[in-house]
C-alpha cells in the first residue's frame, strides 16, 4: 500500500475514500468491526442467559478489555520498531484460530460459562496487539493533507460497525444459534489477514538503526512523563471511560431481567446507539467551529449521565430507544475529541507507543467499570448501579476541567530537521557513551527571567526526545552567561535526538535565541565518554542553533 496517490480533486471529509490502499483496509476493518460487536452480542446474551448473573456477563467485557491493559504498551513499542505489516497479519490470525474454536464449541454445544470467558480473553490479547499498530498504520496509507479526514473515517468505521453488528448480532443469535455468531466473527478477521498480505508496504527507510525493545519502552514512557497535553487527554479518558463503562456492562442485565425483552431487544438499543454515533460523526465538525474540545467534551459527558439516568428510572423499552440514539451521540462526541487530542499531541517516532497509553487508559477504564458496576448491580440492583454511575460521570467533568484538550490544536509536531548533525572528526560507536552536550548563551541581563521560563519548557522537550538529565546553571562570575547541560545514554541515542525534533521546538529555540546579547550564538560542545582509546568527537560550533 502505497502513500503515493493521485490527489483527489476534493478535499472533503470522504477523499482518503479514493486511496486504493486506504480503502481496501478501511473496508476489511469495517467487516472486521461488525464481526466483533456481532460476537458480543452473542458472547453476552450467552452469560446472560446461561448465569443470569451480572457480574458474569460484566466478566465477558472484562475478559475483552484486561488483556489490553496488560498488553497495550508492549504492543505498542512493537508497533514502532517492527514491519507492522506481518506483525498485524500474525495478530489476526491469532484471533481467527481463537474465534473458529469459539464457534465450534458453542456448535457442539460444549461452551460453558469460563469456557466463554477463556476464549474472549485470547480474542482481547489479539485485539490488544493488533490496536497501537492499527492506528499508527493510517499515516502510511494517505497523505499527510488527507490525515484527519483518515482519522475521522476509522472513528465512523468503529460506529458504522456499532449500528449494523448488535442488531445483525442479536438477528443472527436469534434465529441461527451463538455459534453461528461466533462463526461470522472468525471469518471477518481471515478477510482482514487478506488484505493486509496485499499490502505492498513501503516503509520510511530510516537512517538510523531500529531501537531495541526495552530502550524503546523506556523512551515511550519517558515520552509521556514529559508530555503535559498528552497527560491531559489520559486523565480526562480515565475520568469518562470509568463511569462510561456502566451502560454497557448492565444493558444485557436491563433488557433481560428488568425489561424481560429478548435478544434482539438488546441488539436494537444497541444499534440506535451506533445509530447516533454515526449521525454524531457526521454532524461533529459543524459541532465544533462552535464548541471547542473541553467544552464539547464537558456537555457531551453531562448528556451520557443523563442518558444513564433514563436507563435506570424508565421501564418502557419505547423510550429507550431514543435515548440509545442520543447517548451515541454524546459516547461519539467524547470519544473522537479524545481520539484526535491524543493523535495531534504527539509526534510520529512515539506515535504508536503514545496511542497505547491511551487504549490502555481506555481499556483499563472500562475494565474495571465493568466488574465494578457488575458487583455493584449484583449487591443492589442495576438500576442503583447505573445511578451512581451517572452521578459519577457528571462529578467527574466538573472536576476535570482545569485538564485542558485545546493546547493540543496548537501543537506543530512535524519533524523540522533544523538541527544540524554533528560532524566529529573520527567514527564514534553508536554504542558508546554517555554523552555530554553543553551549550552556552549570553542573554541579555533584563531578559533573565523570560529566559528562564522558556528554558524550562525546552527542559521539557529535551527529556521528551531522549534526555535522561537536564540543567541550566548560571556563571557565578558573569550574570547572563548560562550553561545549558543535558545527557544521553549513547551516541546513537543523541542521534535519535536530532531526528525527533519538532517545529514546535524550532519555534521555543528562536524565541530564546530572540532574548541573547546581539551578535551572540549559542556555543554548543558534545562530550563522549567511552573506554580509553576509544575515538574522541570534537567541539563543534552550530552557527548559532542550539542542539
Amino acid at each position: 500500500m502505497s502513500q503515493a496517490s493521485t490527489p483527489a480533486p476534493a478535499e472533503g471529509p470522504w477523499a482518503p475514500l479514493r486511496e486504493p490502499d486506504f480503502r481496501a483496509l478501511w473496508l476489511a476493518i469495517l467487516a472486521g468491526n461488525i464481526g466483533t460487536w456481532i460476537h458480543d452480542v452473542a458472547a453476552a446474551w450467552v452469560m446472560a442467559e446461561t448465569t443470569r448473573s451480572p457480574l458474569m456477563v460484566a466478566a465477558v467485557q472484562a475478559a475483552t478489555t484486561l488483556p489490553v491493559v496488560v498488553l497495550a504498551v508492549i504492543a505498542g513499542t512493537l508497533a514502532d520498531i517492527v514491519d507492522r505489516r506481518r506483525y498485524l497479519i500474525v495478530a489476526q490470525l491469532w484471533m481467527f484460530a481463537a474465534a473458529t474454536v469459539l464457534a465450534l464449541l458453542a456448535h457442539f454445544d460444549r461452551l460453558g460459562p469460563w469456557g466463554l470467558v477463556a476464549l474472549t480473553f485470547l480474542l482481547g490479547c489479539g485485539a490488544a496487539m493488533a490496536m497501537p499498530a492499527q492506528q499508527a498504520t493510517t499515516p502510511e496509507l494517505v497523505p499527510r493533507r488527507l490525515l484527519g479526514q483518515a482519522v475521522a473515517l476509522g472513528s465512523l468505521s468503529m460506529n458504522i460497525a456499532r449500528a449494523i453488528g448488535p442488531a445483525l448480532g442479536g438477528l443472527i443469535v436469534a434465529q441461527a444459534g451463538a455459534g453461528w455468531a461466533f462463526a461470522i466473527n472468525a471469518v471477518s478477521f481471515l478477510g482482514v489477514a487478506v488484505v493486509l498480505a496485499r499490502w505492498k508496504r513501503n516503509a520510511a527507510t530510516a537512517a538510523l538503526p531500529p531501537e531495541h525493545f526495552g530502550a524503546a519502552l523506556r523512551a515511550g514512557l519517558r515520552y509521556a512523563r514529559q508530555a503535559t497535553v498528552l497527560q491531559a487527554v489520559l486523565i480526562k479518558a480515565a475520568g469518562f471511560f470509568f463511569f462510561a463503562s456502566a451502560l454497557t456492562a448492565l444493558l444485557p442485565i436491563v433488557v433481560k431481567q428488568e425489561l424481560g425483552a429478548s435478544a434482539g431487544t438488546y441488539g436494537l438499543l444497541l444499534g440506535c446507539i451506533g445509530a447516533g454515533a454515526i449521525l454524531g460523526a457526521i454532524g461533529l465538525p459543524r459541532v465544533r467551529r462552535r464548541l471547542d474540545g473541553d467544552r464539547l467534551v464537558a456537555l457531551a459527558t453531562f448528556v451520557y449521565a443523563g442518558c444513564m439516568l433514563a436507563m435506570a428510572l424508565l421501564r418502557d423499552v419505547r423510550l429507550l430507544y431514543p435515548l440509545a440514539v442520543l447517548n451515541g451521540l454524546a459516547w461519539i462526541s467524547v470519544l473522537s475529541s479524545l481520539q484526535i487530542a491524543a493523535q495531534i499531541s504527539v509526534p510520529a517516532w512515539v506515535r504508536a507507543r503514545a496511542l497505547s497509553l491511551y487504549i490502555v487508559v481506555f481499556s483499563a477504564g472500562m475494565a474495571a467499570g465493568s466488574l465494578g458496576w457488575g458487583a455493584i448491580a449484583q449487591h443492589w440492583g442495576s438500576d442503583r448501579a447505573l445511578t451512581i454511575a451517572a452521578g459519577g460521570a457528571a462529578v467527574a467533568a466538573l472536576a476535570l476541567r482545569r485538564f485542558r484538550l485545546g493546547a493540543a490544536a496548537q501543537l506543530d509536531t512535524a519533524p523540522s530537521g533544523h538541527w544540524p548533525q554533528p560532524l566529529p572528526l573520527a567514527e564514534i560507536a553508536g554504542e558508546r557513551g554517555p554523552v555530554l552536550v553543553t551549550i552556552e548563551y549570553t542573554v541579555r541581563l533584563d531578559r533573565r527571567g523570560e529566559f528562564l521560563e522558556l528554558m524550562a519548557s525546552l527542559g521539557r522537550s529535551r527529556r521528551r526526545d531522549g534526555a535522561i538529565a537536564w540543567s541550566v546553571v548560571e556563571d557565578t562570575t558573569a550574570p547572563g552567561v548560562y550553561l545549558e547541560y543535558f545527557v544521553g545514554s549513547s551516541w546513537l541515542e543523541h542521534l535519535r535526538l536530532h531526528e525527533r525534533v519538532t517545529e514546535d521546538e524550532r519555534s521555543l529555540q528562536q524565541r530564546i535565541a530572540g532574548l541573547l546579547e546581539p551578535d551572540s550564538r549559542p556555543l554548543v560542545r558534545h562530550f563522549v565518554g567511552g573506554p580509553p582509546g576509544a575515538p574522541v568527537a570534537q567541539p563543534e560550533l552550530d552557527g548559532g542553533r542550539a542542539v
